[in-house]
């Protein structure tokens, strides 16, 4: 996989580059270790791409699940428990955080778009909170890539953009947020020399 674009929400890069410099060299390892074409593996079942061979997010994240663990990456559970008094009962549940070493989490998104702001905006302030992390990195495919998997999948452009609008809060931590693609990509001929 390649990396195409980053976005710094909340000053993530420079404080991820200073403070978990190890970290995301780690990070930009794996990403650039995993074999893209090795996971184009779903043949599609959808109208408009029938029978079209698509990169498959089960594939990817069992990649990059594996890569992670070989670097020593753990998985964070953290139980929540709260009180509904209105029904009297108590609710139990979690929240996971894909990876974790050294107070950075991370999050390999490949899904919906609302999963992709939810683990920027919710679930790595909630961890933050608890102490677990100080920052966080989003990976999240490029449109391109995103083109090559199940409709209704989310990208980089759509999240940066949505991020850019909303702005930034008080209680957000700082993420980076990294685009990837399976394919290296060429600049417009406009931008080369």
């Amino acid at each position: 996989m390649k990396i195409v674009a980053r976005y710094s929400h909340k000053g993530g890069e420079l404080f991820i580059s200073s403070c978990h410099q190890a970290e995301l060299k780690e990070v930009e390892t794996i990403i650039a270790g995993i074999d893209a074409s090795l996971c184009k593996t779903k043949a599609s079942k959808e109208k408009t791409m029938l029978g079209k061979k698509l990169y498959s997010p089960i594939a990817l994240n069992k990649a990059f699940n594996g890569a992670f663990e070989n670097k020593g990456w753990g998985k964070k559970k953290l139980e929540m428990v709260t009180q509904v008094p209105e029904i009297h009962e108590t609710h139990y549940g979690f929240r996971e955080m894909d990876f974790v070493k050294n107070k950075l989490g991370v999050e390999v998104q490949l899904g919906k778009y609302a999963f992709m702001v939810y683990n920027v905006l919710a679930k790595m302030t909630i961890f933050a909170n608890r102490g677990f992390i100080d920052a966080g990195i989003e990976i999240v495919p490029m449109l391109t890539l995103a083109k090559s998997m199940s409709t209704g999948v989310s990208y980089f452009e759509q999240m940066k953009s949505g991020l850019e609008y909303r702005g930034e809060s008080d209680i957000d931590i700082p993420v980076l947020i990294i685009g990837i693609d399976a394919k290296p990509r060429s600049l417009p001929r406009y931008l080369v020399n």
